[in-house]
């Protein structure tokens, strides 16, 4: 669920989650109350050579709950299913700024409330090829050609070529 926080007494704070089931502890918190922020990423992945698109965390294992210090009962969230801790940085729970939380709120998409990976790829970003022919190779992103297809610009032998290849075939270089 989606909420944005208006009254100044709460504030965001970070819920590390038990492997793969930040799902579950988000639902679980709802459950008791609590009001969580999940965001999730729609990506595209290989499985048995066939190309699937799965929803995951955008942050795995992480997930935001707002928190009043005064008023909420913060002692059944540690064992709450699904839950393995509430980051903390020096004995204190980690606050997380409410700018942060609108910023990531407002790059969803708004029909899906999904971030998509390939929207994570800008004209000029640093890029490397995973798979394929021309695995290990590294170039520039240079546009999308289509719902699977980018292309990269390469220097081979000197010069600059432009080629096509699969969307889930590179990966940011950072």
């Amino acid at each position: 669920m989606h909420y944005t926080d208006q009254t100044s007494n709460k504030s965001w704070y970070l819920i590390y989650t038990k492997p793969r089931q930040e799902k579950l502890a988000q639902e679980n918190l709802e459950r008791q109350g609590y009001m969580t922020y999940l965001p999730l990423i729609r990506k595209k992945r290989k499985r048995r050579g066939k190309r699937i698109t799965v929803i995951e965390a955008f942050f795995p294992r992480y997930l935001f709950i707002s928190l009043n210090t005064t008023t909420d009962n913060w002692a059944p969230i540690r064992s709450t299913l699904g839950v393995a801790n509430i980051v903390r940085f020096a004995q204190y729970p980690t606050v997380v700024s409410d700018s942060l939380i609108s910023l990531l709120m407002s790059r969803e998409d708004p029909d899906t409330g999904l971030y998509d990976e390939d929207f994570s790829y800008k004209s000029g970003d640093s890029i490397r090829i995973t798979d394929g022919t021309l695995a290990g190779y590294e170039g520039f992103f240079k546009a999308r050609s289509g719902e699977e297809r980018v292309i990269v610009l390469l220097n081979v032998m000197g010069n600059q070529s432009a080629v096509k290849v699969d969307v889930d075939a590179i990966e940011l270089m950072t």
